[in-house]
Formats: structure tokens, sequence, C-alpha cells
């Protein structure tokens, strides 16, 4: 299992936007320059976090903004935006386990609640980052 590469590039993204804002105009095309990828993924990805309320984007060449401030955006916002997690779960169990079978008809009783705890637990440390804490420790980096 493993989330997709949409949540870091979101991330990537969104500080990318942050830092640049004042000296380029941050458009798709400069966005994707940055992430290494086609300027699509990055405008239907924009589309995401537009449709979240996380930035605004100006229509042809106006750029994107970011449209809350950044201590009120955490990590499972953005996870939330950009993720497509088939009714919030994010484990898929297999679909027909076999019922005769002892370990495949008690399946969900042993990982169901198990599982269920291991989201709730990756998404409270989600929410407890914020795109600040975040872009703090960019601005770090990018000064060295």
């Amino acid at each position: 299992m493993q989330i997709s590469s949409r949540f870091t590039i979101a991330v990537h993204v969104l500080i990318c936007i942050e830092t640049f804002k004042n000296d380029y105009k941050v458009t798709s095309e400069f966005l994707a320059s940055s992430v290494n990828v086609n300027p699509v993924v990055i405008r239907r990805l924009l589309q995401q976090l537009k449709r979240a309320g996380l930035i605004s984007v100006k229509r042809g060449s106006g750029g994107t903004e970011i449209a809350r401030p950044l201590d009120e955006i955490t990590l499972l916002d953005v996870y939330n935006a950009v993720e497509c997690v088939d009714g919030g779960q994010l484990f898929h169990f297999h679909e027909n386990p076999d019922r005769k079978c002892p370990v495949g008809k008690n399946i969900h009783a042993l990982l169901d609640v198990r599982l269920e705890e291991i989201q709730r637990a990756m998404e409270r440390k989600m929410e407890s980052v914020s795109l600040r804490d975040i872009m703090n420790d960019a601005e770090k980096l990018i000064r060295m």
C-alpha cells in the first residue's frame, strides 16, 4: 500500500506557490518545471486544491495563490483535497475472502478495528502539521 505521489506533489506545489509568490507569476508551467512533471498533471492537481478552498487560480496566465493562511492548512487538508481514497478508507480489503476458510471468514474481525486505528493515528499526525511548519523548514533549507 502506498499513498500516491499526488499528496507530495501537492505539498511541493503549495510550498512553491508561497516561496515564489512575490517574485514570479506562479503558473502551472512554472510549477511543473519545479516538480518536473507535465503541466497537465499540475493543472489537475490545482483544480483539486481549488475545489478544497486551499488555493485561488486566476484564469489564463494569471497565476495561483494560497487562499488561506499557511497555519490554517494542515497536511490532512492537503491529503483530503488530492487523494482519491475510496469512501475515506485508506486501506482497501480484498473483495471476497473465502467464507469457508477459517482465516477468510474472520479476516475482517481480525483487521478492521486495527486498520481504522492506524488510519486515525495517521490523520491525527497529519492534522498536527501545518503548511506553516513545512514552509518554516523550507525557508531554512533554501537559505543554506
